[in-house]
């Protein structure tokens, strides 16, 4: 039996759930007729909807949570294959030591228990059930709280149970060794906390006071709110996490358009903005809406194709955590899930196992010369598969996918390390490559000029050093090192152990450059003079050292660390996060900063950023606590190094990956 807390609402507000009937639910079928209320949704990023379903919850002095009182091992409602599934809302009583609450409505699922067909259950006149085609609908657990009960708090002394898969740790935290900066960050990172229908659902990218002009940085970033989430989960806290997957899942259902037309359906949104908005008909009565952004607000347009990679990441994590395996056995997380795969795995014309995607559809999300195959992509992209791996359940609708989840895996593993890697003896390969070669056993296969290498790799690149280029394609190699995607590189084993030391031997030699005075360089080196005005277009953020292109980027920190513990280095990130300690809390948290060495805040840079604030605390605890670590990267899937999917091991051609293993 499993009961957490969200919290206790003082307002009484009508929240909504703006839900596209024509086209869109939660398992991205189409939402039939029913007798719910519709209305027309006037926000700006909704106003092309034609019918929205209304969903209401209303709330007066109770705790609302997704919580599951009910034997997760008690099959609940069966799903199927085809359009109609069933779902019933179940009414018990749980009572608890010294506390007595009512169960109004819930909704439990174990897949493991799903069948293929809709079943008939036994008793099945106790339950209300409830049939909706092509999906159900899922209300949150609301329990009433008792008159003059007291709220809970929690003791300062906890413990979180880490659960690997394998076996459970439980280990003991206590704020009272927290520092000064620690409680400051702590307090500015729960002050961030964005609540819907009274339950914390994310934390806004930045509560800087001085800023009249917000932007978008009043909303919840899925990008943003994985150091935020990480934080909140290793300090055994896991509802927000829980409520945040699940809102931002029944998002990914919505119609997205931009100018006549639509990405596909399991695209994840970059943010999303809670308004209240008057109740229709009721004086002094509020709503909650959310406001999802797909990228038709965004700068240039651009979908973000990180969002729905880092879902499923953080996905894994927070069943790593907190040993809740239920919520990504639910089917409408598995269909999310799928969806999210769907669109990476679809057939194209591209060549290469890597993913094809637009500039600025990262965390680089402007125009920066990312385009085509970016290694923070790849990397991202590398770790989702592998997640998805572990989380999906296999039958026979999923074992397609999951075959081609492996056949990808291993493609992608070994081209990777066999072409982005970059040392000294792979420059040296490339200074000597023959261009134009036509043969299926040419050496250069991507026809890489050897005047393309830039003069300071030649004489940066340590021996001991090496690290994944940021970008390959026909005719094309971006040098430049790129922080983030090498980092997760480490932390996914895209990397081989021996690149991934690599990799951290060149951080450490390179300090004065990557890290200097305030860690972490998003990219190095800076794109400067003519170079900056053609590959960015002359953006004046995006000067040289500033911002996306060679700015020093704080949150990069939990990152550094979790590849550091990994590796068995973890006084490097002690060392970068001592540095951070320094200079954050007296610079108010600021975004990024600026200048060769991080010396300057960053000239556009927001105050009180949530996830600099997040990612300090997130390395804190690591360090603090290594052994969390453990359940957050990946060891080598040796299997995958095994498989060869090209089916030309005993056909006329030779297969690449084995002519090199022979070199």
């Amino acid at each position: 039996m499993t009961r957490s807390y969200i919290g206790i609402s003082s307002m009484k507000p009508c929240c909504t759930l703006l839900i596209n009937r024509r086209k869109s639910t939660i398992f991205g079928c189409p939402i039939p007729k029913s007798n719910l209320i519709n209305r027309y949704n006037v926000s700006k990023s909704q106003s092309k909807l034609n019918c929205l379903t209304k969903l209401n919850c209303r709330h007066s002095n109770k705790v609302i949570g997704f919580n599951s009182v009910i034997n997760l091992n008690r099959r609940v409602f069966c799903g199927s294959d085809s359009n109609w599934i069933r779902s019933r809302a179940c009414l018990s009583n749980w009572v608890k030591k010294n506390r007595s609450v009512s169960v109004i409505a819930s909704v439990a699922s174990n897949i493991r228990d799903h069948s293929t067909s809709v079943e008939s259950h036994v008793n099945e006149n106790i339950f209300d059930k409830i049939y909706i085609q092509g999906g159900f609908k899922v209300k949150p657990l609301v329990i009433e709280k008792i008159e003059g009960q007291k709220d809970e708090v929690r003791d300062t002394n906890y413990k979180v149970e880490v659960n690997d898969g394998s076996n459970a740790k439980v280990v003991e935290l206590s704020d009272s060794k927290l520092s000064e900066v620690e409680k400051e960050a702590w307090k500015l990172l729960r002050n961030s906390i964005v609540n819907y229908c009274g339950q914390p659902v994310g934390t806004l990218a930045a509560t800087d006071p001085a800023d009249k002009q917000p932007l978008n940085y009043d909303q919840v970033f899925i990008r943003d709110f994985v150091p935020s989430a990480l934080a909140f989960l290793l300090n055994g806290e896991g509802d927000i996490v829980k409520n945040f997957l699940l809102h931002t899942l029944q998002l990914q259902s919505w119609e997205k358009t931009v100018d006549c037309y639509s990405p596909g359906q399991g695209l994840m949104p970059a943010s999303f903005k809670v308004k209240s908005v008057p109740f229709d008909g009721r004086v002094g009565e509020f709503e909650d809406v959310l406001d999802p952004d797909f990228g038709e607000s965004a700068i240039g347009r651009v979908a973000p194709v990180d969002s729905g990679l880092w879902w499923i990441i953080l996905l894994r994590a927070y069943g790593k955590v907190t040993g809740d395996y239920s919520l990504q056995e639910r089917v409408d997380v598995q269909t999310g899930i799928q969806l999210i795969l769907k669109l990476c795995l679809t057939d194209g014309f591209d060549m290469f196992p890597t993913l094809l995607v637009t500039d600025g559809s990262c965390m680089i999300d402007r125009r920066m010369g990312i385009h085509g195959h970016p290694l923070e992509i790849q990397a991202l992209f590398y770790s989702t598969l592998r997640c998805s791996r572990e989380m999906l359940t296999v039958n026979d609708s999923t074992k397609n996918l999951v075959v081609a989840i492996n056949n990808r895996l291993s493609a992608l593993s070994f081209h990777m390390r066999e072409y982005y890697w970059l040392d000294i003896n792979k420059i040296n390969e490339i200074y000597r490559y023959k261009t134009e070669e036509y043969s299926t056993e040419a050496t250069n296969k991507f026809n890489i000029y050897p005047d393309q290498i830039p003069g300071w790799l030649v004489d940066w690149l340590p021996e001991s050093g090496g690290y994944f280029a940021g970008n390959l394609q026909p005719g094309h190699m971006d040098f430049r090192f790129f922080t983030l995607g090498n980092l997760w590189a480490i932390v996914s084993s895209l990397s081989t152990s021996k690149q991934s030391e690599s990799i951290l031997n060149l951080i450490e030699e390179k300090w004065d450059d990557l890290v200097a005075e305030m860690p972490l360089k998003i990219c190095y080196p800076a794109l400067e003079h003519e170079e900056w005005r053609i590959i960015t277009g002359g953006d004046p953020k995006n000067t040289p050292w500033s911002y996306h292109n060679g700015g020093s980027w704080p949150t990069l920190l939990w990152q550094f660390t979790l590849a550091c513990i990994k590796i068995g280095r973890p006084e490097l990130a002690s060392k970068a996060v001592a540095l951070a300690e320094k200079r954050l809390s007296v610079d108010k948290w600021p975004e990024y900063y600026d200048t060769r060495h991080g010396r300057f805040v960053g000239k556009q840079a927001r105050l009180h950023q949530t996830w600099t604030i997040a990612g300090y605390l997130t390395s804190k605890l690591l360090l603090e606590n290594p052994e969390l670590a453990s359940v957050l990267f990946w060891n080598e899937d040796y299997q995958l190094l095994e498989n060869c999917v090209c089916g030309l091991k005993r056909g006329p051609k030779k297969c690449s990956r084995f002519a090199t293993r022979s070199v």
